[in-house]
């Protein structure tokens, strides 16, 4: 199997257009091989995305490891200043293909986890790359500390069959952590800089 967070250039393009309701508002996305959840928009994205409170969610925000765009467009589409990155060129050219079906304006740039991320966001929103492992999941996780404002937060996905609980402990070491939403195993935490 060919893993997403990897450049592949051997798989075959097969683009396949999906559609989803969020919020009351249809969206349309372009998919393809060699990019996470090709099929649809996952559960653990959907609950991600319904259990923040959009009002809430202010200032500027980094969606890391955007894939095809959902995270991010959906942001956008609910006028925050949102920039995406992801180290899968084709998830890229897909996420800037889905701004554009979307009608949203967003940054997207490639970075290797935050290797090209510059500057500070008041957010950090991600369903991290759980399959990567552990040592460099929480590159992601830890990781974002630096790029977040003062009480900034990381707000993040992870299923309880793939280590919630331990990463929720772990990373109290170094924000304060709430679980904001548990739903059928997965795990919604927010992780506030401190």
């Amino acid at each position: 199997m060919s893993h997403y967070f990897l450049n592949n250039e051997d798989v075959e393009s097969k683009e396949k257009n999906i559609k989803f309701v969020l919020n009351n508002k249809l969206f349309s996305f372009v998919t393809d091989n060699n990019v996470f959840s090709k099929r649809g928009l996952d559960f653990g994205t959907r609950t991600l995305l319904e259990s923040i409170n959009i009002n809430e969610i202010t200032g500027k925000i980094l969606d890391i490891g955007c894939g095809y765009g959902p995270i991010g467009i959906f942001l956008a589409s609910n006028g925050k200043e949102v920039d995406m990155c992801d180290i899968n060129l084709r998830a890229l050219a897909l996420a800037k293909k889905n701004a554009s079906l979307n009608n949203v304006d967003v940054n997207i740039f490639e970075s290797n986890i935050y290797e090209n991320v510059t500057g500070k966001y008041d957010y950090i929103i991600s369903n991290p790359p759980i399959r990567v492992g552990k040592e460099i999941l929480y590159k992601f996780l830890e990781g974002a500390k630096d790029y977040l404002t003062p009480n900034g937060h990381l707000i993040f996905v992870i299923n309880k069959d793939q280590g919630a609980k331990s990463a929720a402990k772990d990373l109290s070491k170094i924000y304060d952590v709430k679980i904001i939403n548990k739903n059928k195993g997965f795990f919604i935490i927010d992780c506030q800089n401190r």
